[in-house]
């Protein structure tokens, strides 16, 4: 379980990190120098989502998804310096909630 939620959580931090670059070069003006490594990162990403021990893609994708949510925001206060409200905690806490089911509901067989 927690080799799951760290490689979703480095999943996230290279995601959003490469999406990042993109929204560096493009809304705030910096080098597209940038994209370097913003690229490099969303290979990251991408490779690290085909770690993650799940049965099917889509399943692991949806889970991921709650993750990613959750880390948008911590993303949003460490690097943006934007706390998160009482709502986006909520729906964080919804997301994760639900990213759970996904990953550990019962399943028949």
């Amino acid at each position: 379980m927690l080799r799951t939620l760290g490689g979703y959580g480095l999943a996230a931090c290279c995601e959003i990190g490469g999406c990042y670059a993109f929204w560096a070069w493009l809304r705030l003006g910096r080098s597209a120098l940038w994209l370097v490594p913003g690229v490099l990162a969303l290979l990251m990403f991408a490779w690290l989502l085909t770690r993650i021990d799940a049965a099917f893609a889509g399943r692991a994708y949806a889970a991921y998804g709650g993750i990613y949510i959750g880390a948008a925001l911590v993303w949003a206060q460490l690097v943006e310096g934007q706390p998160p409200d009482r709502w986006d905690l909520a729906g964080a806490a919804l997301c994760l909630a639900g990213a759970g089911l996904i990953l550990y509901g019962p399943r028949p067989g």
